[in-house]
């Protein structure tokens, strides 16, 4: 006798989720050392809890007086962007799963190293039309399109976080 089972269908997920992901991203980025562009990124697994968070840096153990991020061509050279730290952080295989970045897309190298993570689907928020990072976000758009990821770009109103000064 051949027994049928029901599988839940997957649903997608809902925009109250994707607001909450990207709020959290933004949280995460005000840990950043960097003065003048704070980047966080957020791992959720299918089922909408954190697998890694991560923020732009330098490397750990590489100093990171202010001089350094005052140097932009240093800077750019030394810095690990949010999404590879995020990727780097995670103890567990990222297959399947959705990264949340703000208030950037990725750029070309951080699109590599997502799709080599397994992961399949970007949310992040619309790019501003003056930002000097078009070229290298329609590259990484294109990367991603060919290797099957899902980008979703949520407008509307993202709470960001309040920073406490004491």
């Amino acid at each position: 006798m051949t027994q049928s089972i029901q599988l839940p269908i997957k649903q997608p997920i809902k925009q109250h989720w994707h607001l909450r992901f990207l709020e959290l991203a933004a949280h995460i980025a005000q840990w950043s050392r960097d003065p003048e562009k704070k980047v966080g990124a957020v791992i959720v697994r299918p089922d909408k809890t954190i697998a890694s968070v991560g923020f732009n840096g330098f490397p750990r153990g590489v100093s990171d007086d202010d001089a350094r991020y005052q140097d932009k061509e240093l800077k750019r050279e030394l810095m690990t962007h949010a999404e590879v730290n995020a990727i780097l952080h995670a103890r567990e295989p990222l297959s399947g799963y959705t990264l949340y970045v703000w208030p950037l897309a990725p750029c070309v190298r951080c699109a590599a190293t997502i799709i080599q993570s397994g992961i399949t689907q970007v949310v992040t928020i619309p790019l501003k039309p003056d930002s000097n990072w078009v070229k290298t976000l329609e590259l990484a758009e294109n990367m991603f399109a060919e290797a099957g990821i899902t980008v979703t770009i949520i407008s509307g109103e993202i709470r960001l976080p309040e920073l406490f000064i004491g």
